[in-house]
């Protein structure tokens, strides 16, 4: 019988799951986030090859096709980092690696086209077309962009706290949360906090949950926060789907990543804006993890080659 294994690598989980030739999960197992820029090659091959060997864990298994879907992987330097510790602890397997967005895309409408939109620590909107082409918008991690991701959101908090503190901004309930958070007294320990511990991306993120309670209780700085994160990332949607030339098609937005599922306010007002940018479209909040999506795309490539969209290059 035909096995595959898909894996889903997040900046701050990583999905393995092991399946049979009808795509039924037959296991799955969890490890911590796996980014090249945030972890290291090093760190990333161990939680790749853990979670892939206590997915299959005693079975004895050999995976006819692999799939890793992987923020950064467009980048061809890493490509081909990863491709080199996946021929390691590869099982021997097809290896199939893409961009993390596009396993998402898969596990929310299969082969057709749509538009996934993904907040989780960063953000990235991908979609593709019925001829196959694709496009992106976003990626570009915290430093250059990944508006409307846990990361941006914590980072405008932080913000938000410190320009209270200074009487540059309106009083807002995420000073006593942020606080709370780090154990802070007063907002001058958040440097301490910040800087000294050199907190990774990920740290930050955890810190939109507090802008969602804030704003769910009427603070309107943090319901300014999701408001803005929203909107960035409908710009991007509107520009991914007006290049494919969708905007009068009918098709998914798919909203997929952890933010969603903290920041529920986020996914009301996405649903709020995106209606104008393609009126045909159908909303859908992606309810299953997207490592479904790369075990999609590991069963074609086992069967011949997985259908990979080429990005449209003008």
């Amino acid at each position: 019988m035909l096995h595959v294994l898909g894996i889903d690598a997040g900046g701050t989980k990583t999905v393995c799951q092991l399946a049979d030739e009808q795509a039924r999960v037959l296991a799955e197992a969890r490890g911590g986030g796996a980014n090249l820029q945030a972890s290291g090659e090093l760190e990333v091959e161990k939680v790749l090859h853990q979670v892939m060997e206590d997915a299959l864990g005693e079975r004895g298994i050999v995976p006819a096709a692999i799939c890793l879907g992987m923020a950064g992987v467009d980048r061809e330097a890493d490509l081909a980092i990863i491709r080199g510790f996946m021929a390691r602890i590869g099982h021997k397997a097809k290896v199939l690696v893409v961009n993390d967005a596009l396993i998402a895309l898969e596990a929310g409408v299969g082969d057709a086209p749509g538009v996934v939109i993904i907040a989780g620590t960063g953000s990235i909107v991908y979609g593709r077309n019925a001829r196959g082409e694709a496009v992106r918008a976003g990626g570009w991690g915290y430093l250059l962009g990944d508006e409307g991701s846990g990361y941006w959101m914590g980072r405008l908090a932080l913000r938000a706290v410190v320009r209270e503190a200074d009487r540059r901004g309106r009083t807002t309930s995420l000073t006593p949360r942020v606080l709370e958070h780090f154990n802070a007294g007063r907002p001058s320990d958040l440097i301490h906090e910040v800087y000294a511990h050199a907190l990774r991306p990920t740290a930050i993120a955890a810190l939109a949950r507090h802008v969602q309670a804030a704003a769910a209780e009427g603070d309107t700085v943090a319901a300014g926060i999701i408001e803005a994160g929203a909107q960035a990332l409908v710009s991007a949607a509107e520009a991914v789907a007006g290049r494919l030339g969708l905007q009068g098609a009918t098709f998914d937005f798919v909203l997929a990543g952890g933010i969603f599922q903290a920041v529920p306010l986020l996914a009301q007002d996405m649903s709020r804006l995106l209606p104008p940018v393609a009126p045909r479209a159908r909303i859908q909040l992606l309810g299953h993890e997207p490592a479904a999506g790369a075990v999609r795309l590991a069963l074609a490539e086992a069967r011949g080659a997985a259908g990979v969209p080429v990005y449209k290059s003008d």
